[in-house]
C-alpha cells in the first residue's frame, strides 16, 4: 500500500499565471501525470492477458479521452451517451463496453456497431435476447460483497442495486438459455478499497461465476482503487493488489484448464491526483469567539461536489504572492446559497465541520483545491445559482496549458429555454 503524499504538480507561479490568462475557477489537469497514471494501469498484473478499461464517467473531456486512447486504453462507458461521446473522441465502437443502470433505448443501434453490453439486471438481459437472439453478452452481477468507505461508494452488497444478485444465477442461466444467448464476459465491482485481501476475495467469488458459463473467456473486475488524496490516507498498491488476483486466475486455469483474460475499470486511480482546481478567495466571514472564521470561495459545489456529497477531503492550499506569517483555522465555504456548500467537512460525515489550519488568507488569495481529477468536473451540481460552467486546462509536458474547455458562456443557461407569452 502507497502512504506517499499526493502529487501537486501545480506550484504557485504556474497557478498564478494560469489565473491571469483563463480565469477562475478552472480546472488544472497534468498530462504527464495522466500518462504515469496510465501506463501504471497497464502494468497490472495478470495471467493470461489484460485490457484496461477507463471509467470514462470520472473525466469525460475530449482532450483527456484521446490521451487515454493513444496509451492503449479502451473504454467502460455507464450510459449510452457516453459510448457516443466516446466514439466522437476517436474510440472505435468495438473498443468500448457499456454496462449502465439505465439500458439506452437505442443499445441495439450501438452493439450492432461494435459496443460490447453487460447486462446489469434481468430485465436488461431479456431485453438484450430478445434483440440479439444468439448473441454474445456480459453479465454484470452482485457478488454478494462490496468495499468502499460508505454505502454512497460500495457498489456491491446488499446494500447496492448495481448488476444481477448473484443468488439469482439459475433465471440468468434460464434467460441464456431461452434466446441462445453466448455469456462470454462476467463482471463484478465492489466499490472504492484499497485492500488487497478484499480484492483477492472478490476475484476468487467472480471466478465461482465464471465457473457457471463454460462459454466466459473475459471477467471484468471493475475499478475502485482508493487513491490517497490526503497525506494520512492509504492508496491503492496496484502491484500489491493485482498479484494475489493474478495467482487465483492461475489456480482457476490448472483447476478447469480455462485460461481467462482480465479487465480492470480505473477511473479515480486515473485521473484524482492529475488535476487541480483553481479558484480565488473572495470573502472572509467570522461568527465570533465561539464560532468559526470563514473564507469564502469563487467555486464550490458548481465545480466539487464530493466534500457535501461524501465528507470528501481534499488538500487546499493557499497561494499568496507574498507570505503571510501565521496560521489561522478556517472552514472553506463555497459561493453557493447552500448550506452544505462546504469545503472543510469532517471526514466522511458532510453534516460536521472541520476547520482546515491554513495560512493567513486575505481577499483576493489564489486557492488550489488538489485531487479533484475525477468525479468533480463530471459530477457536480453545475447551473445552481445560475453559475456558468467552469473552464478546464491540460498542462502539457513543457507545463504549458492549454484551453480543453471554455468557460460558459451565462447565456447558454437559459437558451434552451422557450417563452410561452
Amino acid at each position: 500500500m502507497s502512504t506517499s503524499p499526493p502529487n501537486s504538480f501545480l506550484d504557485g507561479a504556474t497557478a498564478g499565471s494560469i489565473a491571469a490568462s483563463f480565469g477562475t475557477p478552472v480546472y488544472v489537469y497534468d498530462s504527464e501525470t495522466l500518462e504515469a497514471n496510465a501506463q501504471a494501469a497497464l502494468d497490472f498484473p495478470n495471467a493470461y492477458g489484460l485490457t484496461v478499461r477507463y471509467a470514462m464517467k470520472a473525466a469525460p473531456n475530449r482532450a483527456i479521452l484521446k490521451q487515454f486512447c493513444a496509451a492503449g486504453l479502451q473504454i467502460d462507458a455507464s450510459s449510452g451517451h457516453e459510448a457516443r461521446r466516446a466514439m466522437a473522441a476517436g474510440f472505435p465502437a468495438g473498443a468500448i463496453s457499456l454496462s449502465s443502470q439505465e439500458l439506452p433505448e437505442d443499445f441495439d443501434q450501438l452493439h450492432r456497431q461494435g459496443v460490447a453490453i453487460n447486462a446489469c439486471s434481468l430485465h436488461q438481459l431479456e431485453r438484450f435476447g430478445a434483440a440479439f437472439p444468439g448473441g454474445e453478452i456480459g453479465l454484470r452481477f452482485n457478488p454478494g460483497a462490496g468495499s468502499g468507505g460508505n454505502n454512497r461508494t460500495n457498489v456491491g452488497g446488499p446494500s447496492s442495486s448495481f448488476g444481477i444478485w448473484h443468488a439469482w444465477i439459475d433465471q440468468v442461466k434460464e434467460m441464456v438459455d431461452r434466446f441462445g444467448l453466448k455469456v462470454v464476459r462476467i463482471h463484478t465491482h465492489i466499490g472504492s478499497g484499497s485492500d488487497p485481501a478484499v480484492w483477492q476475495t472478490i476475484a476468487g467469488m467472480s471466478l465461482d461465476l465464471v465457473r457457471q458459463f463454460d462459454s466466459v473467456h473475459t471477467l471484468n473486475l471493475g475499478g475502485g482503487y482508493k487513491v490517497a488524496r490526503m497525506e494520512d490516507e492509504v492508496g491503492t498498491d496496484l502491484q500489491a493488489c493485482g498479484a494475489p488476483v493474478a495467482e487465483k486466475f492461475r489456480e482457476f486455469a490448472a483447476e478447469t484448464g480455462r485460461e481467462i483474460k482480465l479487465e480492470i475499470e480505473p477511473g479515480t486511480f486515473l485521473l484524482a491526483n492529475a488535476c487541480s482546481l483553481l479558484a480565488k478567495v473572495q470573502d472572509r466571514v467570522s461568527t465570533g469567539s465561539e464560532g468559526y472564521e470563514f473564507i469564502k470561495l469563487d467555486t464550490g459545489m458548481t465545480e466539487i461536489l464530493r466534500p457535501s456529497l461524501y465528507g470528501a477531503q481534499h488538500p487546499i492550499r493557499i497561494v499568496q504572492q507574498e507570505p503571510r506569517a501565521g496560521q489561522r483555522a478556517y472552514v472553506v465555504a463555497g459561493h453557493c446559497c447552500e448550506s452544505g456548500d462546504i469545503l472543510t467537512p469532517a471526514p466522511g460525515d458532510p453534516e460536521l465541520l472541520a476547520p482546515r489550519l491554513l495560512p493567513l488568507t486575505e481577499i483576493g488569495d489564489l486557492c488550489l483545491i488538489d485531487g479533484v481529477g475525477a468525479y468533480c468536473s463530471a459530477m457536480s451540481t453545475k447551473h445552481y445559482n445560475s453559475y456558468p460552467e467552469a473552464a478546464e486546462v491540460l498542462l502539457d509536458g513543457d507545463r504549458q496549458p492549454h484551453l480543453i474547455r471554455r468557460r460558459e458562456d451565462p447565456e447558454a443557461l437559459w437558451a434552451n429555454e422557450i417563452r410561452i407569452d
